[in-house]
């Protein structure tokens, strides 16, 4: 068995770029939710070349004009957390013999920084690359690439109009950069969308495994691709805390501040594939009240010994998850993304805004 986790989300709560924005000074957070947007929308309007994350390789310009470094990034990422139960789940799941890769679309100072902390060797990490020296070897472009970044963003000041905000921002990504002889998208390879998908088929080709044998867990707009491609090809989708552009292309669903619940989801998946996995989800959603008033009820059948016990040493102040059958004919979508979205701020707080 095979399981393929997004990073940012269901494994630690910080989005490593938005807190090195930060750096920049107040105005960096703005940027960064500004351009955020921007990549929402460029991705929902299908422009040719551009797949949901590539916030990151627009956000470059901004980085090179302050001076940030590649030694920053590893600083902020040191004071990334955890998401409550991961290491506890990824421990587990390496017990059980599964393959564990996280294919993420955060810089690769901050990927492989949680990958040692939850003992994901690189070799099983695929992330977006990131070298400040090679972007700009020669000193005049870079000046001229200074030079419009520092005019955009003093620009990006002064707008408040989103639709002049976008305008200004297509100039300056698709024109004015390139003029400069630096095209973002062009010089930063953004493990993100369409390459997160590319990157598990071609794993799974490597291996010569069988997508039923996969999961792949997500949460945003980065990840919908990868879901829908593992659920196609016969896999089991999850959407951890989801947002409205994850959630429709999951199999289940799972809300909850601790991801150790998604052993449940593994156990299932392991033991009958996808419609045992329904079962237990189902057992759940209309059984749950009963689960939470007295959790010691539990069957054995919807929850793992070991993970029973998890949760009595948590001394009862463990919330229960809410899991949800997506793909039922009658499920409300609307509710559960709302129950998703509570959860996603819960859990990632400023971050759980960004899409």
């Amino acid at each position: 068995m095979i399981i393929f986790f997004d990073l940012e989300g269901p494994l630690s709560p910080q989005d490593n770029a938005y807190e090195v924005m930060k750096l920049i000074g107040e105005e960096g957070a703005s940027i960064f939710e500004a351009i955020s947007r921007y990549d929402d929308i460029l991705t929902l309007e299908g422009r040719e070349g551009y797949e949901p994350g590539d916030t990151l390789a627009l956000i470059i310009p901004f980085l090179m004009l302050h001076g940030i470094t590649e030694s920053d990034i590893r600083r902020v990422s040191e004071h990334a957390t955890l998401v409550e139960g991961a290491r506890y789940l990824i421990e587990r799941l390496r017990a059980r013999g599964w393959e564990i890769y996280i294919i993420s679309t955060s810089y690769e100072q901050h990927a492989y920084h949680i990958g040692e902390k939850l003992g994901v060797e690189p070799a099983n990490i695929v992330c977006t690359p990131l070298n400040f020296a090679h972007l700009m070897p020669d000193a005049i472009l870079k000046q001229r690439l200074m030079e419009a970044t520092r005019r955009v963003e003093e620009a990006m000041r002064k707008t408040r109009s989103e639709d002049e905000l976008f305008s200004l921002m297509d100039r300056f990504f698709f024109d004015e950069l390139p003029a400069t002889g630096f095209h973002p998208l062009e010089k930063i390879r953004v493990i993100g969308g369409g390459k997160k998908a590319e990157a598990i088929r071609a794993i799974m080709r490597d291996k010569g495994l069988k997508f039923t044998d996969a999961i792949a867990v997500g949460d945003s707009i980065t990840d919908y691709k990868m879901l829908e491609l593992v659920k196609e090809e016969g896999g089991l989708a999850v959407v951890f805390n989801g947002n409205e552009y994850s959630i429709p292309y999951a199999s289940v669903g799972l809300a909850s501040v601790d991801i150790s619940f998604l052993l449940i989801l593994c156990d299932s998946f392991a033991q009958g594939g996808i419609p045992r996995v329904k079962d237990v989800v189902n057992t759940w959603t209309s059984r749950r009240v009963e689960f939470e008033s007295s959790p010691q009820d539990i069957p054995d059948d919807c929850i793992s010994t070991e993970l029973r016990d998890y949760m009595n040493n948590m001394h009862g102040s463990m919330a229960l998850p809410y899991f949800h059958n997506i793909e039922e004919p009658d499920a409300r979508l609307d509710e559960i993304i709302e129950l998703h979205r509570r959860m996603r701020m819960r859990v990632r707080a400023h971050a759980g805004k960004l899409g």
